[in-house]
């Protein structure tokens, strides 16, 4: 698999994946995150334009099985925390609007490892209902630390994992491969 920097060439696919994802959602129970219109064709430009939104694509194909917008902190979501605290103030980036085409091919961890190959330390939130996620981010490490409100005041599920501390970074010579293509 192959990860890249999305192009606007790709938003037809991308939203594609997001309403995959709305159905996985759907389907596990998840009914109040990511309405019909989340995220919006303008969100997912603003993340290709920023250079934020990266994709996972399948070998020899270039099907694009999943995405997500990696952002460089501070996120301004994540100033207050409710109900917890976050476990340092070191610099950190945002794993937002990750989604994936269908279950399987491990193409969320796959993100999350190119992901910690370039930072050690990231924030991501959820909604509480999102149980496929908490379950992803749990397996993977990152420690639920309390809850974040949106911009529009709904509340989310904090999560922060920072791999510094626990000397647990992937080798970045396993991605250098997909970002010479």
């Amino acid at each position: 698999m192959m990860i890249r920097t999305a192009t606007y060439e790709d938003l037809p696919a991308l939203m594609e994946i997001f309403s995959n994802a709305r159905a996985i959602m759907r389907a596990s129970g998840n009914m109040n995150q990511w309405n019909d219109s989340y995220p919006s064709e303008e969100t997912v430009r603003t993340d290709i334009g920023n250079g934020h939104c990266v994709v996972l694509c399948e070998d020899g194909t270039g099907r694009i099985l999943a995405t997500m917008a990696f952002i460089p902190g501070p996120d301004p979501t994540y100033a207050v925390i409710h109900d917890g605290r976050w476990p340092d103030d070191s610099p950190y980036h945002v794993i937002h609007r990750i989604a994936v085409l269908e279950p399987g091919h491990d193409a969320a961890r796959t993100l999350l490892d190119w992901a910690f190959s370039r930072t050690g330390c990231i924030r991501i939130d959820t909604h509480a209902d999102n149980v496929i996620m908490h379950h992803v981010l749990r397996k993977y490490g990152f420690t639920r630390c309390g809850v974040i409100f949106l911009a529009n005041g709904d509340p989310r599920d904090a999560y922060h994992k920072n791999a510094r501390h626990v000397n647990d970074l992937p080798k970045k010579d396993v991605f250098l491969r997909a970002e010479n293509r």
